[in-house]
């Protein structure tokens, strides 16, 4: 659902944002994939005994068709579309845990992270809706209905129901959902015994215990070129296990007009696109929708605020791409550790 963040991938594959750097193959791993939410999926888990492979991904692919008809803003007939429309229906489990973990990282964030501002990626064309270069009068107006305090939970008979203040007001799960389908899928396998995987659902990751051939996951960080298309080009690797990992950047989702890029990180606060040299920050938390919210929230931020933040926290590590085409640096919290790959221009 989300446009840009983390890919994971074999280093073999034809690219991705974060790749999965391949290790010895081993018969008790397995690996399943398909398509998702707009784009691909991939599992790979180590098969506990006994268990049928067919059913894991029968379970998987049913996991990720209750997330897509539950938040996704893609399929029109989807829970999020309908009330998006002004339906008012009750809500399911995947849509409250959502809404619930949105409106903490929203408080947390100071607004940063708002779902909320769909209306914002509607008319800047980053949305579920054709937009692009709108005037101050149509951000203004906008800007009336954004904030997730525009929203609210009323139990009712028939189950939970989500309250407007205003009826123009809409939500946008892109930058929390697939982080979400991650944890989702994570809590399938432990439940299943399966204590070893690697999940990757449209460039977000989830992972746990060792990869093939032992040891954590490790993890390639793509560097952030505008449109490298299927280019690989990574610029560091960070072994990871028991933690989501998630990266957003400005580089794959913008659009230039009159000589001025315009990106996908739209500012809540501001009602338009970013504009500071952050190109890219790679969150690690204890879960992948964690990871995927900061992701997002630090791209809004910027690299003052979003180092800041990383370094006063010990449940999160950040790694940050800033600088411009031409150089890029890095900037990575204490506990980030990777394996100093040279950037390369």
């Amino acid at each position: 659902m989300k446009p840009v963040s983390v890919f994971i991938r074999s280093l073999f594959a034809a690219a991705s944002l974060i790749l999965t750097v391949a290790c010895t193959e081993k018969s008790d791993y397995a690996r399943i994939e398909g398509f998702a939410q707009g784009g691909t999926y991939a599992v790979t888990f180590r098969v506990p005994e006994g268990t049928d492979e067919e059913q894991i991904r029968l379970e998987i692919d049913s996991i990720l068709a209750r997330i897509d008809n539950s938040l996704s803003g893609y399929n029109k007939g989807s829970l999020l579309s309908r009330l998006n429309a002004g339906e008012d229906l009750p809500l399911d489990s995947v849509f409250i845990r959502c809404f619930k973990r949105s409106t903490e990282v929203w408080r947390e964030s100071e607004g940063a992270f708002d779902p909320s501002a769909a209306p914002l990626f509607d008319i800047w064309g980053f949305g579920f809706e054709n937009g692009g270069s709108p005037t101050r009068e149509q951000i203004a107006q906008a800007m009336q209905v954004v904030g997730m305090d525009k929203f609210s939970l009323e139990c009712r008979p028939d189950g939970m129901h989500l309250a407007k203040a205003d009826s123009l007001a809409k939500l946008n799960f892109n930058a929390i959902a697939q982080g979400l389908s991650c944890d989702m899928i994570a809590e399938f396998l432990e439940s299943e015994k399966c204590h070893d995987y690697l999940i990757d659902v449209g460039r977000e990751m989830m992972c746990s215990g060792e990869r093939k051939g032992g040891g954590a996951w490790r993890i390639g960080i793509d560097k952030p070129v505008d449109n490298a298309g299927e280019e690989v080009n990574l610029q560091d690797i960070v072994d990871v296990s028991g933690k989501g990992i998630v990266t957003s950047g400005n580089y794959r989702k913008f659009y230039i007009k009159d000589g001025e890029k315009f990106a996908h990180t739209i500012d809540p606060r501001t009602g338009s696109p970013v504009k500071h040299t952050l190109l890219s920050a790679t969150v690690i938390a204890k879960d992948a929708a964690t990871a995927d919210a900061y992701a997002t929230w630090f791209m809004v931020a910027g690299l003052e605020k979003a180092s800041a933040i990383a370094s006063q926290r010990d449940d999160i590590e950040a790694y940050l791409v800033y600088g411009d085409q031409q150089e890029m640096k890095v900037w990575k919290s204490a506990g980030f550790r990777t394996e100093e790959k040279q950037l390369t221009k």
